[in-house]
């Protein structure tokens, strides 16, 4: 089966790439690897919320956030490579959360992009992962996500 039809079959719609907000590009490939700049959870151009993750946004929001940002990251990986189908394997995910003070719960938060990687691409959507809580992030999102990737 297809990326395509994994997608389609989860009910998961590829979104078009996330313009870069700043001097950079989506995602760039070397030596087998593709890496993608930080993805945003953008849709349609817009953030779907903004703040702290325990704060103004909750750990269930901020999961469908990161969620948003893996598929923000196939989006830009599938521009540079050409097509979903070539990754051999997602190799790392790294996630950063806005986080209010005294909230712990970023890898519960990046499970949302985990989650999604490995619905899509079963054992070669398992990954090595970090999830860090950070001050803020661009635009005032709760959440961003790089995703690293395997292809031939």
């Amino acid at each position: 089966m297809s990326v395509a039809q994994r997608l389609e079959e989860l009910g998961f719609e590829l979104p078009a790439v996330v313009p870069p907000v700043a001097s950079y590009v989506p995602a760039v490939s070397a030596n087998g690897f593709v890496y993608t700049s930080g993805q945003l959870p953008m849709v349609d151009g817009q953030l779907p919320r903004t703040g702290k993750v325990g704060a103004e946004v909750s750990a269930d929001e901020a999961m469908l956030d990161a969620k948003q940002c893996a598929l923000n990251a196939l989006a830009a990986i599938a521009a540079e490579i050409g097509s979903l189908d070539r990754i051999t394997r997602i190799v790392k995910v790294v996630g950063f959360v806005a986080s209010a003070d005294g909230f712990h719960g970023q890898p519960g938060v990046v499970n949302g992009a985990s989650n999604v990687l490995g619905e899509i691409f079963g054992d070669a959507g398992k990954h090595a992962r970090s999830a860090v809580g950070v001050a803020e992030l661009p635009l005032g999102a709760p959440v961003e996500v790089e995703v690293i990737a395997a292809f031939a």
